[in-house]
């Protein structure tokens, strides 16, 4: 008989004894170079993480992971890009989240257990803007801003590099913990897919059109085309009788882009990159109880059986490049324009506001408010002006590298307040209803923020082929903010080819994190739960009166170092092995506060009084970590019974640690408040301290088979209680999951596909709903909650 249990655990140890074997995976973790670069019009080869034209890996001294996507996008499973990474690099986690208002709705990347806010994203080797939105719920990206990895449609992606590296001193902030480069297409030719999926539970409906046309214009230019419609359907795995929704929020995406670049003289090219975004998303929030919670959170005249309130947002995200390649003498130049721009705007329906609804009520009418607030919103803005020269020197040593270049970065971030009736506390305060709409109140008038700030910075970046073995590489950057001040970063890696077929590695460097203007300006008074009991909470700005006035000191720059040791050996053409040791310090790194109110900080009680509000938190320079780990790739292609099995293993070992609480003067003593132990173990188990994907791809004539298998580590969170009162932490178990896929290529340009995710249906060890941040049994961790899903894919080749 079947039996899953058993199956499972043939599947993990499969996982592990494949480790030794090395006979595994293909050019996705292995360093080689870009496939297609020879089908581009005019392409240039774009490496992170080095700054010499027409470089490739396996020519840099530091870890690069390439990530051919044309396959995800024509045979996966996964139909965005976060969630796409997450299933084929062990270093990205991206985890889905459930009752956590706007973070629900936008998936952010993050490298090596850190923060989303610590990793670099790049566009064509373009700095890429990050979200409005301030993460304020879930496990994954605390208190961060991050990239919204699902802006960019799959089809539009030829290849995605990874840099599992600091880069601060090569890119400036926020390039901690590495660099995400997604490389567009500009190939000639047209495509399309269409698919559709589900889960065995019969919800989360997602369909997908994306269709892409690259054309040439004059003799050597051309242009790529990318457009998209994703709609992904809710999901819910609310028990029956539970009146909660929690599963995948209601998301449709439509998406545009254009990539491409034309000549205009012998050696200059204009190149450009142009997106837009527009997404309607929804998110259910939190169950309100029926009569129960009348008058305070609800009206019996409304909903007398209760009623879910549903956080919508409209997300608009747009971003362009224009720029100009040329030859001065024997440098290159590239002189370049990017502008990036997301705004979200709420909307809540099925709610109220109970204060006007018992305003109403006490005025003899029948206790009813508006069912849906328009409740504000915010917008982040980033423009930057780039130029940067580049030179190879032949005849020095065995060729040397020089690079330079400055930058010049505008920033505005923006607050719109909501209706009124989203916020107001009608019948006053301390009396009957709770003021604002339910589920998420709207921006007040003195939450409306218009802030800007630029920055400035120069680098100079130098690659020496010293000799035949030995490749040496610095870096030093100067940047200097108008709101902190100034910081010099420095990078020094080296590679050295013990034999033909090894290749030592290494790097140290400094690097920095800017605060982010969401974090020292963002101001909110919203509701959670604590326990299933509601309380409002005030989100104080920086330099703000609630955070003055609990002694908050302004917020400043992170600051880390980074070290990496690793070797890359390739017996033979078709088989390489990577390994890199990596350690990240990082100080000063900034986090959401614990919660502070009347009980645990008296001084600060009468202020949250006068408020009205139950607890205040506040960004803060208030810890430093050390992360250390192990990066591992294998991979593997062989001929096998007349066709093709491409095989590889890719694993992620880390280990987060919070070293020390550095409380600001007014809250010495109060340091298990500023960061509590549930906290703490957010920041360090966000996400598993390991990850591995073991992928085998076996191709037969018109036959394509994929199978994957996905382990995630143990993770340990904090509970509401915590372990003070008693109630010890939620463990989540190690978890494998799987997917499995078949193509049938009908001619070399049509092609379908059939498969499931997580075939075995594995979920998160389930915990005490009470103690869990969204709830539910489990939180959204490692692979999610919502279970197995089938899928469908009919691509085609014009």
């Amino acid at each position: 008989m079947f039996n899953p249990t058993t199956l499972r655990r043939a599947v993990l140890i499969s996982l592990y004894g494949s480790a030794a074997l090395a006979a595994l995976s293909p050019a996705a973790h292995a360093q080689s170079s870009p496939e297609g670069a020879k089908s581009e019009q005019m392409q240039t080869v774009n490496v992170v993480g080095t700054r010499r034209a027409n470089a490739s890996a396996t020519e840099t001294a530091l870890p690069v992971d390439f990530i051919p996507m044309n396959k995800a996008a024509e045979q996966g499973a996964q139909f965005d890009l976060a969630q796409s990474l997450t299933y084929i690099s062990p270093s990205f986690n991206s985890t889905r989240q459930t009752g956590a208002d706007g973070a629900d709705l936008v998936d952010s990347a993050a490298l090596r257990g850190l923060g989303s806010d610590q990793t670099l994203v790049l566009v064509n080797g373009k700095r890429r803007h990050t979200t409005a939105l301030v993460n304020l719920f879930g496990a994954r990206n605390r208190g961060n801003t991050g990239t919204d990895m699902n802006a960019v449609p799959l089809l539009a992606i030829r290849n995605v590099q990874v840099l599992r590296d600091g880069a601060a001193a090569q890119y400036g902030s926020d390039a901690i913990a590495g660099v995400i480069n997604i490389d567009l297409k500009k190939s000639l030719g047209c495509e399309a897919v269409a698919g559709y999926g589900q889960y065995s539970e019969g919800d989360g409906k997602n369909y997908l059109t994306s269709a892409y046309c690259g054309v040439k214009v004059g003799d050597k230019g051309v242009i790529g085309v990318t457009g998209e419609y994703l709609d992904r359907g809710r999901s819910n795995r609310a028990e029956p009788g539970n009146p909660r929704i929690i599963g995948d929020t209601k998301a449709r995406n439509k998406t545009l882009y254009a990539n491409g670049e034309l000549p205009v003289t012998a050696d200059g090219r204009l190149y450009f990159t142009a997106g837009t975004q527009v997404r309607e998303a929804s998110s259910a929030a939190w169950a309100r109880n029926g009569t129960d919670d009348v008058p305070t959170r609800n009206s019996a005249a409304m909903y007398p059986n209760g009623f879910v309130p549903f956080i919508n947002a409209d997300i608009d995200d747009q971003y362009g490049t224009l720029g100009y390649r040329t030859r001065a003498g024997e440098w290159n130049a590239d002189l370049s324009q990017t502008y990036g721009y997301n705004k979200m705007m709420y909307n809540i329906a099925n709610t109220l506001n109970a204060s006007i609804a018992n305003k109403d009520l006490l005025a003899g009418g029948k206790g009813v408010s508006p069912a849906a607030f328009g409740a504000g919103g915010f917008s982040f803005q980033q423009q930057t002006t780039n130029v940067d020269f580049s030179r190879l020197f032949d005849g020095v040593m065995s060729g040397l590298n020089v690079a330079f270049g400055g930058e010049y970065r505008t920033e505005t971030y923006k607050i719109f307040a909501g209706e009124t009736g989203s916020w107001i506390d009608a019948d006053g305060v301390g009396f009957g209803g709770n003021a604002g709409s339910q589920g998420f109140p709207g921006f007040q008038p003195g939450d409306v923020t218009d802030k800007s700030r630029h920055s400035l910075a120069a680098y100079a970046d130098v690659e020496a082929d010293v000799t035949d073995r030995l490749k040496l590489q610095a870096a030093l950057r100067y940047e200097k903010f108008s709101d902190f001040g100034n910081t010099v970063t420095g990078k020094v890696a080296g590679g050295f080819r013990v034999g033909p077929d090894m290749l030592l590695r290494g790097s140290a460097s400094t690097g920095f994190r800017a605060p982010s203007l969401q974090q020292i300006f963002f101001s909110s008074t919203f509701t959670d739960f604590i326990s299933g009991q509601p309380k409002d909470v005030v989100l104080a700005p920086n330099g703000g009166a609630v955070a003055n006035a609990a002694g908050i000191p302004k917020l400043k720059e992170e600051k880390s170092k980074s070290f990496t040791l690793g070797a890359t050996w390739t017996p033979t053409r078709s088989t390489s092995v990577t390994a890199d040791l990596y350690r990240i310090d990082i100080d000063d790194r900034i986090v959401l506060s614990g919660r502070f109110d009347a009980d645990n900080y008296p001084a600060l009680g009468a202020v949250l009084s006068r408020l009205g509000v139950g607890q205040a938190q506040f960004f803060v320079n208030s810890i430093n970590t050390r992360t250390q780990g192990l990066d591992l790739t294998v991979s593997n292609k062989a001929d096998l019974a007349g066709g093709k099995l491409t095989t590889f293993l890719a694993a992620n070992f880390s280990r987060n640690e919070v070293l020390g609480v550095n409380a600001p003067a007014a809250f010495k003593g109060y340091e298990n408040v500023l960061l509590s132990e549930r906290e703490r173990l957010f920041i360090e188990q966000g996400g598993p301290r390991r990850k591995a994907t073991l992928g085998l791809a076996y191709t037969h004539g018109k036959l394509d088979t994929d199978f994957k298998i996905i382990h995630f580590g143990p993770q340990t969170l904090g509970t509401f209680s915590g372990t003070a009162a008693g109630v010890p932490n939620a463990k989540y178990e190690p978890k494998t999951s799987a997917d499995l896929s078949l193509t049938w290529a009908f001619t070399a340009n049509t092609k379908l596909t059939v498969g499931g995710a997580n075939i075995f249906n594995v979920k998160p060890t389930r915990q005490d709903a009470n103690e869990t941040d969204n709830g539910f049994h489990y939180d959204s961790v490692q692979f999610g909650l919502n279970g197995a899903s089938y899928f469908a894919r009919l691509w085609h080749k014009f």
